[in-house]
């Protein structure tokens, strides 16, 4: 087989400089605001860092239990340990790594929107998505990987509201303990789908990933990372031979069509995005699931449906498609296809072997579903006296704005 094509990433640049600005102005913060996160250490490097400090290694166990186990918010909380150990770990500028939550919306299924408050006072946001299915129950924790995303896909809210910076591991871990903390139940499944694009974060998103893995006992086949595809980095996900699944946002069959709705495709040929597909699955064995956002009228036709069962077959086997119909979006033209639209492109595929499901749409009437994530404050933080005035609303009624388009 060829060597891997390397593409090189043009109209990326920006998203690029962008990333890279928003490092530098994190990395000049002053020490207060930059302290050092418990949350993604080992047991045994928090045993060496006891050691370090002057303690027996058996009270890193203590911090892994406490941080992981307990969890514990603040080093403060920290009962069974020596005062004079807590208060040299606050001393050399460690803190357990977790953020209050700002705000919390559940809406009428169960899906729970947390806003976290960032220690920037920035605000990103993660889903919590509860399933009951044939008396077993399932907790998803959707994360963001970025305090909003640089590559602006037309559809998505996301980007329609900036980009700040990339968030870093702990950051996105303690995501996963605040839905825990808010369902009072066990996350059996996380999907990197929340803000950002996670290929512009990969080393946050492998540490984060490693942690869940090892740390939160979260199975590598119960976890899910997301990408519109990033020129070059499907090739380095996959010399980590991770057992997750790769999920490739498409959302359109030609390269044409796929710029229109999503810009960053000018800097990656959709043939160089499919054959780092292909050698994504040779190398890991992992099966890549390629998301479609149906847009009524815009990638939605029979021939749509075709030409994407063409462009699979060409790369081989192991794929899987995953529709979702586009969930409204403040400012958007665009709108969700009718029922029969959907099932007429599920048939396409079907006809000609394409295995497909249709995401069922949660947390819509929360401005949860996918897509739909943004906050006023991700790109510009919140004032210091900004507070929630409340902290976890429910939603009595659904009010979905196309009434008479299905909720698939």
């Amino acid at each position: 087989m060829a060597a891997p094509q390397q593409v090189r990433a043009v109209p990326l640049a920006r998203a690029l400089r962008l990333r890279t600005r928003a490092s530098a102005a994190t990395s000049a913060k002053s020490p207060e605001t930059s302290r050092r996160a418990l949350i993604g250490l080992t047991e045994p490097e928090l045993r060496q860092l006891a050691v370090d400090l002057g303690q027996q290694g058996y009270r890193g166990k203590q911090l892994h239990d406490l941080v992981y186990k307990n969890r514990a918010k603040q080093i403060e909380e920290f009962a069974y340990v020596p005062k004079v150990f807590r208060e040299a770990l606050v001393g050399a500028g460690w803190s357990v790594g977790r953020s209050p939550v700002h705000h919390a919306v559940t809406a009428t299924d169960g899906t729970t929107k947390i806003l976290l408050k960032l220690e920037d006072n920035r605000l990103v946001e993660t889903v919590g998505i509860p399933v009951d299915d044939r008396g077993s129950s399932r907790l998803t924790a959707c994360v963001s990987s970025q305090v909003g995303c640089p590559l602006r896909c037309s559809f998505c809210a996301t980007g329609k509201g900036g980009f700040a910076r990339n968030l870093k591991g702990h950051e996105i871990v303690e995501q996963v303990l605040a839905i825990e903390e808010s369902f009072k139940h066990r996350v059996t499944n996380v999907v990197f789908m929340g803000m950002g694009e996670p290929m512009l974060n990969l080393k946050a998103v492998l540490e984060a990933h490693t942690c869940l893995n090892k740390e939160l006992k979260i199975g590598q086949r119960m976890m899910t990372i997301s990408t519109v595809g990033v020129p070059n980095t499907i090739n380095k996900l996959a010399s980590h031979k991770l057992q997750s699944t790769l999920a490739v946002s498409l959302h359109a069959p030609n390269q044409r069509l796929r710029e229109t709705i999503v810009p960053s495709a000018k800097s990656y040929p959709l043939e160089a995005l499919m054959d780092d597909c292909k050698n994504y699955f040779l190398e890991t064995g992992r099966r890549v699931s390629f998301e479609y956002t149906l847009l009524a009228g815009i990638n939605d036709e029979k021939a749509h449906a075709e030409e994407l069962a063409a462009l699979l077959h060409a790369c081989g086997g192991g794929y899987h498609v995953n529709l979702i119909p586009y969930n409204p979006v403040e400012g958007s033209e665009y709108k969700r296809p009718y029922r029969k639209a959907i099932q007429a492109f599920v048939d396409g595929l079907e006809s000609r072997k394409i295995t497909v499901s249709v995401r069922q749409t949660r947390g819509l009437d929360a401005n949860a579903a996918c897509g739909q994530l943004r906050n006023e404050f991700q790109k510009n933080p919140l004032l210091e006296s900004s507070t929630p005035s409340e902290p976890n609303q429910v939603l009595e009624s659904s009010t979905p704005s196309e009434p008479s388009l299905i909720a698939a």
